[in-house]
């Protein structure tokens, strides 16, 4: 039994350059990121889509999953500390004892990346930002568009949760049995569930499927591999939050179910109706 139990105790950090560290976590967005492009370029390629647009599409979704992302986890989870550390929302750093802006300089603070990120922030940073960029490269459709990002977006945040196992982040409860991973850099020295993986295992099977559905093109109607992926991504996220540890939130004005919970439900069911708004359309079609 004790073979089910994992101590865990990483570095955060690859290596320093010049005081600044290079994370594990910063080195799967960079994967994520990479793997997209790399997807994305092998579908307008294959689609006879100028890779030009898949070159600007990378951009507008690095900045998009980014900004998004962080604006989430501050409006959804953190207000309470942000909302008098405004300096810290896009910027990436901490404030130390005494901190303050001088002319314009930073003060007492220390360099330690983006930490908080958010997941359904992100979804509406994307959404944004796919939205503009359609509006200015007018190649496709949005759902078009929208569809085939899936694609590379499932097997992304697949790397992303690896990331927040590194970082000994956003984990799962007490297992309370011989089971699970034991995060001591935490100070820990009971197994909790591992729901970084659980999440990321979860995401990967979604890629698959995703990838089938893409490549059979049985039901590809514009808006069908967006409802698969709504439903699937927000379903595993929804099941996975029962063994994971509050991360806070708005949980004590709705304490039914988690903050997480609360967000994905409307992103599930946009993916119901999605999906099933995409086979009534094939089925009038036939």
């Amino acid at each position: 039994m004790y073979l089910l139990k994992v101590n865990w105790s990483p570095s955060e950090t690859i290596f320093n350059i010049g005081g600044f560290g290079v994370h594990y976590y910063s080195l799967m967005f960079i994967i994520a990121f990479s793997l997209g492009f790399y997807i994305m370029k092998s579908i307008y390629d294959k689609e006879k889509v100028n890779v030009e647009y898949a070159e600007s599409l990378l951009v507008y979704m690095v900045f998009s999953v980014l900004i998004g992302a962080r604006l989430g986890d501050v409006f959804f989870y953190s207000w309470d500390y942000y909302q008098n550390h405004l300096i810290e929302i896009l910027l990436p750093i901490r404030e130390k004892n005494g901190a303050s802006m001088f002319f314009g300089l930073i003060k007492n603070f220390e360099f330690i990346g983006f930490r908080g990120l958010a997941s359904h922030g992100a979804v509406i940073g994307v959404l944004t930002g796919l939205y503009l960029y359609q509006r200015k490269f007018k190649y496709k459709p949005l759902l078009w568009i929208l569809d085939r990002v899936t694609i590379p977006i499932s097997l992304g945040a697949c790397f992303v949760r690896i990331g927040n196992l590194f970082n000994s982040e956003i984990v799962g409860n007490y297992t309370n049995s011989n089971f699970g991973v034991v995060f001591l850099n935490r100070g820990e020295s009971m197994p909790r569930h591992p729901a970084q993986l659980y999440e990321s295992i979860g995401y990967l099977l979604l890629f698959i499927l995703l990838r089938k559905i893409y490549r059979d093109k049985k039901i590809l109607n514009d808006g069908y591999l967006m409802g698969i992926f709504f439903t699937g991504m927000f379903s595993i996220r929804f099941l996975v939050e029962f063994v994971k540890e509050s991360q806070g939130g708005f949980e004590d004005v709705l304490p039914i179910l988690t903050t997480g919970q609360w967000l994905s439900i409307p992103l599930i069911i946009l993916g119901l109706i999605f999906t099933f708004y995409s086979k009534i359309k094939v089925k009038n079609i036939s």
